[in-house]
């Protein structure tokens, strides 16, 4: 039996949504092993003088567990 657990994370980049998703997953990765999959729940863009300045993203991250 195999058990997953999901965690919340929250992540920015200044270039692009991929970055922020990209940003995630590695920090996600230093502390959690056998990552499956990642869900992005929310987007979303600061602005500034009508310029997108940051994108962040709300994923859950799911990972296998280890019996």
């Amino acid at each position: 039996m195999k058990i997953v657990k999901v965690i919340e994370v929250i992540a920015g980049s200044e270039k692009s949504f991929e970055d922020a998703i990209q940003n995630a997953l590695e920090q996600a990765s230093k502390s959690v092993k056998n990552i499956k999959s990642i869900y992005v729940k929310e987007m979303n863009c600061n602005v500034e003088n009508n310029q997108i300045v940051s994108y962040g993203v709300n994923a859950k991250i799911s990972f296998e567990v280890d019996e």
